[in-house]
């Protein structure tokens, strides 16, 4: 997935899990291994310890794949080196790559993270930030373009699990 705090991907992600992919998420590691970013980890630490929790995310994706599995990596995915690495991992295991990108304007995601913030001493998908922390994401994100294939999030999780379908039709022996 590509998208910003508060896009949806964790809500897609769990649909997806419900119709039966494996759901792996960084952030949920992030918090098992290191607790409350902020309180219990400075915040300035945050993308040196996601380091090493996305290799081992990396890792399971693999052997998920390998072993037949499908599945939904419930992370925003901000640039398009980050994606195309992923992309990397994804065929060394054998399986195919869909980039799901779930565009949403800013009041909204706003909005959506300003109640998340309460829930952060408890929810590992809750990362407390700010309206500034947020603005400033933007300049780090970078939407898809043309040159990376992506389907568009329109909040309809049926419309990608039947991308998924199709792409899996397509496939030899039907996996993904």
């Amino acid at each position: 997935m590509a998208g910003m705090p508060g896009a949806g991907k964790t809500t897609l992600a769990r649909n997806l899990e419900r119709s039966g992919m494996v759901r792996v998420c960084p952030d949920e590691e992030m918090f098992r291994r290191y607790g409350h970013y902020g309180r219990d980890f400075p915040r300035g630490e945050f993308r040196v310890r996601e380091a090493p929790v996305l290799r081992s995310t990396a890792h399971e994706l693999q052997h998920l794949l390998a072993s037949g599995r499908d599945v939904v990596v419930d992370h925003g995915f901000w640039t398009p080196e980050d994606r195309a690495d992923w992309k990397g991992i994804v065929r060394e295991a054998g399986g195919v790559p869909l980039l799901v990108y779930l565009p949403l304007p800013h009041e909204m995601r706003w909005e959506r993270i300003r109640e998340r913030n309460t829930l952060s001493l408890t929810d590992p998908n809750a990362i407390e930030f700010s309206e500034e922390d947020l603005l400033r994401f933007v300049g780090r994100f970078h939407s898809p373009t043309i040159a990376e294939p992506h389907i568009l999030y329109t909040g309809d999780p049926d419309q990608v699990l039947a991308e998924l379908r199709s792409l899996r039709s397509e496939m030899p022996g039907g996996q993904l």
